[in-house]
């Protein structure tokens, strides 16, 4: 069974007991590295808009910190990649852990240019 969990964790020291709950050979951090302009641009919500005009307290990247991981297995800059892509990067990584099967086929770092 593999769970993927997609959330904002903040502080390193959180992400570090999840990776120690989960085992460290069982814990893949994928850091979505994604500049705050953007992230603001893809803001359905406005949630960041709310947060800058102080209508939300202790939002992450206004006025809460966020601290990037040191250490990530993965690190993913979204603004210039596509999901496709990032899914596909998140798979390799499945698949060199020895955590999913290789798919028939080229691999998929010979299929790239």
């Amino acid at each position: 069974m593999i769970a993927l969990v997609a959330f904002i964790s903040p502080y390193r020291a959180d992400r570090q007991r999840a990776r120690q709950a989960a085992g460290d050979t069982r814990f893949l951090e994928v850091f979505l590295d994604t500049p705050l302009a953007v992230c603001e641009e893809r803001d359905p919500k406005g949630l960041y808009r709310r947060a800058r005009a102080g209508q939300l307290a202790e939002f992450t990247g206004v006025s809460a910190p966020y601290e990037k991981p040191d250490d990530a297995e993965l690190t993913i800059d979204t603004a210039t990649t596509g999901v496709e892509t990032a899914v596909d990067r998140v798979l390799e990584q499945l698949v060199r852990r020895g955590r999913l099967a290789a798919p028939p086929g080229p691999r998929p770092e010979e299929a790239r240019p």
